[in-house]
């Protein structure tokens, strides 16, 4: 097994072609993103916008490729600049957002977007620059320096950490490596393709250094790759052990109107799901005789058990039970508001909240929104 300290400095590792392969290699199996200007394009002297590149950095954090293109391709069509997502809503913003998860980043992006507007639609082009903006810390700010404006900026994700770690067995555990890791990127970056480097080191973590049984026969590092050598690359990024979740419970309440309209009110804009719409629900407690029954519903009605949902969230798990009643009163309690039937989809609800709507209104929340007249 490998050590767990460092035994060289990062100057004393030959780094000779291996940006050269790496290159090499993505201009042939480069993943097609709809946010990315392909190797060919950019040699024939496309530039990637800035826009995209940003949306698409803020969208990928804590995100998936796979979860995010749907809601790019949808941002871009009905947000095709800058300055249109700058003049749209937030509240539009966050219920385009809604689904996405980690709902401050949407918060930001239109923080964000309007700072931007107001320069008339120019993206700083430096890391400081960018850094300044709401919601763009040093990954992002690195991201788009380098892949927009071509800074030979150091990007470091857990993509390329893995592969980092893996191509010069660094077993110091995460996140103490950290250091390590990007002083050996820093010696890695190419001054002429910087961006097209990070995207390479991206694209090979997520495509061929994969977390297990990683395709190494396939990989174009693998002649420099240290782990290989030592015949456990699996063994790479070292982590420490998380520590188990702390689990919350509560109760969701489901009001639906005769015409199927459901009862909803808008979360504070400051906190956990900040500024999202909910249907009503119980104070979150770690207790585990927590408010879960009828007794903390909002109103009197005749409130029937509708099941229980989970959902994790970053910190903590959370268990909702969850309770439907059907309603005819037609002015809405102060605070909520009724969404018109078929528009749930419309909304700018959480996961977690479509999960208890879905509980309580079978089949609610897998059809497609409805589309509103402009």
């Amino acid at each position: 097994m490998a050590s767990l300290t460092s035994t060289r400095k990062p100057a004393d590792r030959p780094v000779t072609g291996i940006a050269d392969r790496l290159l090499a290699w993505y201009d042939a199996h480069h993943r097609d993103l709809p946010w990315r200007v392909p190797p060919r394009e950019l040699a024939s002297g496309v530039r990637p916008d800035p826009y995209r590149v940003w949306l698409s950095e803020v969208m990928l954090q804590q995100t998936t490729v796979e979860a995010v293109k749907a809601y790019f391709q949808a941002f871009l069509e009905r947000w095709p600049t800058v300055q249109a997502l700058g003049a749209a809503s937030t509240d539009d913003v966050m219920k385009a957002w809604a689904g996405l998860g980690y709902y401050s980043r949407a918060r930001n992006l239109k923080a964000c977007a309007d700072r931007i507007a107001a320069r008339g639609g120019v993206f700083p082009d430096t890391e400081d620059g960018l850094r300044a903006l709401p919601g763009i810390g040093a990954y992002t700010a690195a991201a788009i320096a380098a892949i927009a404006f071509v800074r030979p900026a150091v990007v470091v994700d857990g993509n390329v950490e893995r592969v980092i770690t893996r191509l010069f067995s660094i077993a110091m555990p995460l996140p103490a490596a950290k250091p390590d890791i990007r002083a050996e990127v820093e010696r890695l970056v190419p001054a002429d393709r910087p961006g097209d480097f990070a995207q390479a080191t991206m694209d090979l973590g997520a495509t061929i250094c994969t977390p297990r049984r990683p395709r190494c026969m396939l990989c174009p590092l693998r002649q420099d790759c240290s782990a290989i050598l030592s015949g456990d690359p699996e063994f790479y990024p070292v982590k420490l052990a998380k520590p188990e979740k702390p689990q919350r419970k509560g109760a969701a309440f489901v009001a639906i109107r005769n015409d199927g309209a459901v009862l909803l009110r808008k979360r504070p804009e400051k906190g956990l799901l900040g500024g999202m719409s909910e249907v009503p629900t119980t104070g979150w407690t770690a207790r585990i005789d927590g408010a879960t029954g009828t007794d903390a519903a909002p109103f009197a009605a005749n409130w029937r058990p509708a099941g229980s949902i989970g959902h994790v969230f970053t910190h903590f798990g959370l268990e909702l039970a969850v309770y439907r009643a059907d309603v005819d009163f037609t002015a809405p309690p102060q605070g909520f508001f009724w969404s018109r039937p078929g528009w749930i989809n419309d909304e700018a609800l959480p996961t977690v909240m479509k999960k208890a709507i879905e509980a309580a209104m079978p089949g609610s929340t897998q059809k497609g929104p409805h589309k509103r007249k402009a």
